[in-house]
């Protein structure tokens, strides 16, 4: 149980750190050779970050697992991509994406954020969590589909039965190529955001309901990941994964709020594009073979479905 009148600030820096290096040392025992290398960095406006990639391991060609909490002066661009109108803010979260090497292992990413706004006074004017994580794969698998996504909706249950449709459907409409035919990124998961204590849920239901949501981020991904990460795949396959990965480049560059925020507000780059994958394919009007793996795929991208 929460203290009364704990500091929903300090409690959820505290929240992402230790999920860091839990996060971290689960994913380095499924890889089995490759570590994350650290590198810690200053906001020159306030705060910093620990931002930890891993490289060609065995299982996992590229992956970052970041942590920041920053605070300072709201800008223009601040107030006119979040519509806000506050002095000053403060920003804490945990950013992650995995990409495998094996065309049969998903790519997983999860953000989970907390915000505060203040006045002239450094009062706080409001302050609210968002977050999620969602699962895109390069061949069907609903076996994988129905794992992901039972984790995740018995995480929301414990909370509320209403959460897991509600931001099941909310992850379904946002990680979308509106420029592709409204084709998802991936098979979905859970999203949501400006999650504000109310007269029915307070800071500490709202901060309680985040971290379990974070801590189920390694059952609901890494079982995946180790039943896989053997699986023999051709040349073409991992052809297939890297065609597949730029549709995943276009989402983060053309729509992703998060990665939009961070270039048109001088955030840094290396930790906003880490989430990029290392090698991708922009063939022109690539189309998969009629009946092949890589189309059913493709099929269910173009319309969400129910796992569950």
């Amino acid at each position: 149980m929460l203290e009364k009148g704990i500091n929903i600030k300090s409690a959820f820096v505290k929240f992402i750190h230790n999920l860091q290096n839990e996060f971290c040392h689960a994913v380095e025992l499924t890889d089995g050779k490759a570590v994350f290398k650290e590198d810690k960095w200053e906001r020159p406006g306030g705060g910093g970050g620990k931002t930890r990639v891993i490289q060609n391991g065995n299982v996992f060609e590229k992956g970052g697992v970041n942590t920041s909490a920053v605070e300072g002066i709201v800008t223009d661009a601040m107030k006119k991509q979040l519509n806000i109108n506050g002095e000053y803010f403060f920003a804490c979260g945990l950013s992650t994406v995995l990409h495998p090497f094996n065309p049969f292992v998903p790519t997983v990413h999860a953000n989970f954020r907390y915000f505060e706004l203040y006045d002239d006074n450094k009062k706080i004017l409001d302050s609210w969590f968002g977050g999620g994580t969602d699962l895109t794969p390069y061949y069907l698998s609903e076996k994988d589909a129905r794992h992901f996504h039972g984790v995740l909706k018995s995480t929301c249950d414990e909370f509320d039965i209403a959460f897991y449709p509600k931001y099941k459907k909310t992850c379904d409409e946002y990680f979308v190529n509106t420029h592709r035919n409204n084709e998802a990124r991936g098979l979905g998961g859970i999203f949501f955001d400006y999650l504000r204590p109310d007269e029915n849920r307070s800071a500490e239901f709202w901060l309680k309901f985040v971290t379990a949501c974070g801590n189920s981020m390694a059952g609901a991904y890494l079982p995946i990941a180790e039943n896989r990460k053997n699986t023999p795949f051709s040349e073409r396959q991992k052809y297939w994964q890297e065609i597949r990965r730029g549709r995943y480049v276009e989402f983060n560059l053309l729509h992703d709020r998060g990665t939009l925020f961070g270039l048109k507000t001088n955030g840094r780059t290396e930790s906003i594009l880490m989430s990029l994958p290392p090698t991708v394919k922009f063939d022109y009007d690539f189309q998969p073979e009629k009946g092949s793996e890589e189309e059913k795929l493709t099929a269910v991208l173009l319309q969400p479905k129910e796992w569950i």
